[in-house]
Formats: C-alpha cells, sequence, structure tokens
C-alpha cells in the first residue's frame, strides 16, 4: 500500500495546464562517525585543515546547535533515518554481528519515501541498523548498497565475536577479508561518484556513510603524515577531500542548483577506552575534539550529542547563514521530503521537525524542547534558555539535579540548579511526561 503521496503530483492534477513544476532537488547525505563538534576548520580546529567542508558552510548555512538524538551509533542512525526518537522503534543499543534483529519494518525511512516518490537510493558507507537478513539497507528502501553492516571495529580484539568484518554489497559479502581499511573513505566515495554520474534524469538520495574516524582509525597512502593534527587528522582531511570530489562532481554534471548537500556526525567525538589499546592500531591520540564542549560519546553532555551541521543548497539557501537556534537530526526526515515535494502521510508520529523556514529565512527554531536519551534512559530536556540534567551515570552525572542557562553557559559549567527551583520543576515535569508517553526511564537516584 502506498503511504507516501506525492504533493507534486496532486499539484499537478491540481493546476491542469499550468506552468510545470520543477524537478525534485537530487540530495546526498554524508554522515561521518564519531566526528567532534570541534573537528572541522570551520567549526574551530586550529591544526585539522578542512578546505571543502569549509567553503560547503560558506556556500550554505552552518548549524551551531545541531543535536544527533543518541551519543552512540545504532540510535543515532535510526534516528536520522526515521525522524524519530529511538525509544520509538525499540533502537536504543549498538547492534553487534551476531545479533539477530535490527531496525524493525514498520519504521519507514526516509530512503523509502524518496524511493516512493520517484528517486533512486543508495547507501554508501557503515549502515549498523542490522546485519541479519531482513535488516539490511535493501530492506529499508535503499536500491543498492555498498559498505559495513556495522563498526569497523567489531573484530578480535576489540569486540568478541567469530563472524569476519565483511563489505557487502546489497544482500552478498565482498570476496575480500581482510578488508583493507585505508581504502575504505577512497572506494566508498568512488561509489558514490559513478552511482550520482549513472543517474541521469532521475533524482537521486546518495547517502555516504563514513566508517571513519571511528576507531581504528585509517587512512590511505596519499594522506599518511599530510596534516599537522596527526594521523586523526589525516583521515578527517581524507574525508574533507572525498566531500570536495563529490562537489565537483556535481559542478561537472551541472546538477549543484538542483542537489541539497549536507554534512554531519553521529555523535561526539570519542575517548577511547583502554580496551582498544591493545596495539599500535589504536593509539590515545587516535580520538577528535568536541570543541568547547563537555563530555564525549555515549554522554548525554553537550560533547556527546551537539554535531557539526552543514546545509548547503545554492540558489535556494542563504550563503554564510549561521544558524544559532536548536535543531536535531531527526528533523531532517521532514524537512529533505518537504524539498522533495513529498506531503507524508506518515504511519508513525515524528520527533523531526520542518526546518525549511528555519534554514531559509532564519525563522525561530521549530522545537521548544529536545530530550537527551542515553540507551532507554531520558536523562535531560532543553529548551531555547535551560538545559536540565538529572542522571546517576558513574561517567558524568552527579547524581543531583543539574540546571545549565545553556545560551551564556553551553559547556555546562555552571550548575544552577539551586538558584531556579521553579525551572527544575517545570522542567522534570516535561521530562516524567515525555518518558511515560515514550516508555522512557527517568534514570533519577
Amino acid at each position: 500500500m502506498i503511504r507516501w503521496v506525492s504533493g507534486l503530483v496532486a499539484a499537478i492534477l491540481l493546476a491542469g495546464c499550468a506552468e510545470p513544476l520543477p524537478a525534485p532537488p537530487n540530495i546526498v547525505l554524508i554522515y561521518a562517525d564519531d566526528l567532534g563538534y570541534g573537528d572541522l576548520g570551520i567549526f574551530g580546529h586550529p591544526t585539522i585543515k578542512t578546505p571543502h567542508l569549509d567553503a560547503l558552510a560558506r556556500s550554505g548555512v552552518k548549524l551551531s546547535a545541531f543535536y544527533s538524538a543518541a551519543p552512540v551509533c545504532t540510535p543515532a542512525r535510526a534516528a536520522l533515518l526515521t525522524g524519530r526518537y529511538p525509544i520509538r522503534s525499540g533502537m536504543t543499543g549498538v547492534f553487534f554481528p551476531e545479533d539477530t534483529t535490527g531496525l524493525p519494518a514498520s519504521e519507514w525511512t526516509l530512503a523509502e519515501a524518496l524511493r516512493e516518490h520517484g528517486y533512486r537510493t543508495a547507501l554508501f558507507g557503515k549502515w549498523h541498523l542490522g546485519s541479519a537478513p531482513g535488516f539490511r539497507p535493501v530492506d529499508h528502501g535503499f536500491d543498492t548498497s555498498y559498505g559495513l553492516l556495522y563498526s569497523n571495529d567489531m573484530m578480535r580484539p576489540w569486540v568478541e565475536t567469530d563472524v569476519p568484518l565483511r563489505l557487502w554489497r546489497d544482500n552478498e559479502p565482498v570476496d575480500e577479508y581482510p578488508i583493507d581499511q585505508s581504502t575504505l573513505t577512497r572506494r566508498l566515495t568512488d561509489e558514490a561518484i559513478a552511482f550520482i554520474r549513472a543517474a541521469g534524469e532521475t533524482p537521486f538520495f546518495v547517502y555516504l556513510a563514513h566508517p571513519m574516524p571511528h576507531v581504528p582509525i585509517y587512512r590511505s597512502e596519499a594522506f599518511a603524515g599530510v596534516s599537522a593534527g596527526g594521523r586523526y587528522g589525516d583521515v578527517v582531511e581524507e574525508i574533507d577531500a572525498s566531500v570536495g570530489e563529490i562537489i565537483a562532481t556535481l559542478e561537472a554534471l551541472g546538477l549543484t542548483h538542483n542537489t541539497i548537500v549536507l554534512f554531519t556526525s553521529d555523535n561526539g567525538a570519542n575517548v577511547a577506552s583502554s580496551r582498544f589499546f591493545t596495539d599500535d592500531r589504536i593509539v590515545a591520540t587516535d580520538v577528535g575534539s568536541n570543541g568547547p564542549y563537555r563530555g564525549h560519546k555515549r554522554l548525554t553532555l553537550e560533547g556527546g550529542m551537539r554535531v557539526p551541521g552543514i546545509v548547503s543548497w545554492p540558489g535556494h539557501l542563504p550563503a554564510g547563514a549561521v544558524r544559532t537556534g536548536m535543531a536535531s537530526e531527526m528533523d531532517l526526515f521532514p524537512t529533505l521530503l518537504g524539498w522533495a515535494g513529498v506531503t507524508a502521510a506518515a504511519p508513525n508520529p515524528l520527533d523531526g521537525r520542518d526546518l525549511r523556514a528555519f534554514l531559509a529565512t532564519g525563522a525561530p527554531s521549530p522545537h521548544d524542547v529536545l530530550y537527551y536519551f542515553r540507551d532507554t534512559r531520558l536523562q535531560g530536556v532543553r529548551d531555547a534558555t535551560w538545559k536540565f540534567r538529572w542522571c546517576r551515570d558513574a561517567d558524568s552525572c552527579t547524581g543531583e539535579p543539574e540546571l545549565y542557562h545553556i545560551q551564556r553557559d553551553p559547556y555546562e559549567r555552571f550548575n544552577v540548579a539551586g538558584e531556579h527551583p521553579e525551572r527544575v520543576d517545570s522542567l522534570r515535569r516535561l521530562m516524567t511526561a515525555f518518558a511515560t508517553q515514550t516508555g522512557a526511564r527517568l534514570d533519577l537516584p
């Protein structure tokens, strides 16, 4: 049954012989893994050079308060592709190679919605929403896929598994083992470019989900030692060069003004735990920067969930704009469908909001609040002015109410809960109500 109705088709039927509507825009969504807020030049890194991403931001909109819906891989990716908090789909933990489930068929993805609207759809890179048959990218709206079914560290000695880490093309493993991970960024870029070149007049959605810079980090020989930011900098600069090649391809094909290009990351930069340090494939400096923000991947502090965000669509979005209002990766679902001319009769409620006016004109954020989840635990909430946390994780929580003026103190240095009991009470009530609605646990002492 068709669950999505094309706004373009409806408009044509109503307009009769009116002027033809513009073609739906192509979409290229580039998603890094564990790239921190502060890892790009345009977001403040002092030594890693990212000229192509910097230029992309100057050609479009930079988001300075852009959030993942989770501080780890699987739930963040589920939220990105469904427009829903991962608690709703049950995608609250990280999948491992032996897992036999994945993203439920009842969850409709961005790829499914766009394919139903006539787009060709492809994933190149990391999936991490289920590796068992029936839960792979081709089961969730992608015409084709090439890459890893889960994180690049899911092999011995870092993960207790006997399942070999393989590259997959659609439903078949590629005849290569072990994988030469130093070629991954290069090969995924080539696959994406070939897909774009073959699209012809058909609109396309390319989801280029780089496995890097998740540890163990690898870069090609051409990028070894090029960055003042060390080995990690080499990896980020190769991703930046990949972005440059994608942009150059769009320009060569005359697609620049009809292609939306987005760049972000699944969560904040990692701080590698001691379990990774088994040999020189992973060292302590193989991790990124979350800029001025506290915390890191796995935590609901700003450093774990605030990520770099860039949206560029020349001729349609203002060049060099900066949006400081809060937005979420979940918002890309309704926003991109809106731009594509798709009117969603969504089978499931969305948490994402349409950002088109926010991006194009600087209208206020469509969110009153955003929530901070760690697995099934609801640990915090923020509105335009305040962030409230109350949790008991030994990693980052005090067990006491935490209230931060997130505009004056986005670095979460000064807990002012004792000075604003009424604000603590109102935000706690919001958390309690949302936990009841979603089935989440409040992580309270």
